[in-house]
This record gives structure tokens, C-alpha cells and sequence, in this order.
């Protein structure tokens, strides 16, 4: 049986899923910040605690946003360079896609962003429109049920990517890259670049 390590840091947290042997296993750490050097202490934990070494995973999950800009780099990152390592698929799942889980579609999923505002996606049988960053008062009168993110517990986000990384491990897809529903807020330097000497 396949066995997929899932991880995803785009909230105020570093939260895993270990699917293997039949079941899954998750670990929700909050934190603020510090989910750089948090992440793979923990993942090796998980490993461990079940039996398991990195070289005995199938496929990463990761989630890939939206969120925290750092804390979907992170992630991502992470994913990619631990599926080169280990030359295994990395799949990368959105926010709206764990929230939602095997829920019927069609349905909206809101992801809560900063100033009042939320990250809206539509899923539908035949897969998901464009996220768009809107105001709470948009949300009303959807064309179909609307869930938020934080109807679905954080345990149960994380094992969605697991689920879903083992159901597309053998899907050819691209790599996974961060899913930004706006531009960054950081502005370019304004200074030269440092002279390079030869």
C-alpha cells in the first residue's frame, strides 16, 4: 500500500498527515512563525513514530495556498526538494480542494484573507473556476452552498491533501508552485545591486 507524508504551512502553523498502513495520522503545530525550521523536525517524528523512513514514502502532499506568501514558499520548497531527493511525485493541493474534501459539488469555498476580505473559489463537477480575492459581501447569493475554511477542522484539511496526493501520484501533472490570489505586498529594492567581482 502506497504512503503518502502530506504538509502544508500556509496558515499560523505547521500541520502534517502521514498516510499509511490504512490510516492517517496528523499533527497540527501552531505557530506564528517558524515553520521553517519546525517542518522537517517534525516530519522525521512522524516518521518515526510509525515505523517509517523517509526512502518508504510514494508521494509528497503539499498545500499550496492561498495563504501566508513565506508560509507557502516554505511548503513548496520543501516539497519539491524532498521529490527530487527522493524521486517520488510531489502534488501540490489549494486551500479550497483541502477545505472541501469529498464534499458535493458543485460549492464555493471561502479562504479567510487579511482585511476583511476572502479568497472565493468555485468547484464544480468538472473542476475549479479562477480564485478571485473579494469582500464578505460578495458571498451573498452564491449560485451554489458556500463552505469556509474553517468549517473544516485543520486535522481534516491536512489529511484531504494526503488523500488526494495518493488518488493523483500517478497523474501527470507540473510541479507544485505556490497559488497566489493577489501580488505580493513587498515592494523591488530600490538600491543597485552589489557589484559581482570577477
Amino acid at each position: 500500500m502506497a504512503v503518502a507524508l502530506a504538509f502544508d504551512t500556509s496558515q499560523a502553523a505547521c500541520a502534517a498527515a502521514l498516510a499509511a498502513r490504512g490510516r492517517v495520522v496528523t499533527r497540527i503545530d501552531e505557530m506564528a512563525r517558524g515553520q521553517a525550521e519546525h517542518l522537517f523536525g517534525m516530519l522525521e517524528e512522524m516518521l518515526a513514530a510509525e515505523g517509517l523512513v523517509w526512502g518508504d514514502l510514494d508521494v509528497i502532499g503539499v498545500g499550496i495556498g492561498p495563504g501566508n506568501f513565506t508560509g507557502i514558499r516554505i511548503a513548496v520548497a520543501a516539497a519539491r526538494g524532498l521529490a527530487m531527493a527522493l524521486k517520488i511525485p510531489a502534488v501540490g493541493v489549494s486551500a479550497f480542494e483541502a477545505a472541501a474534501g469529498e464534499a458535493a459539488r458543485p460549492l464555493w469555498v471561502a479562504v479567510p484573507a487579511p482585511r476583511g476580505q476572502v479568497w472565493l473559489q468555485r468547484l464544480g463537477p468538472g473542476g475549479a473556476g479562477a480564485p478571485a480575492l473579494v469582500d464578505e459581501a460578495a458571498l451573498a447569493g452564491l449560485d451554489a452552498p458556500l463552505l469556509r475554511q474553517q468549517d473544516c477542522p485543520a486535522e481534516a484539511r491536512i489529511a484531504n491533501i494526503a488523500r488526494l496526493a495518493l488518488e493523483r501520484r500517478d497523474a501527470a501533472a507540473p510541479r507544485p508552485a505556490p497559488l497566489y490570489a493577489r501580488a505580493p505586498d513587498a515592494a523591488a529594492a530600490r538600491d543597485a545591486p552589489p557589484v559581482i567581482l570577477p
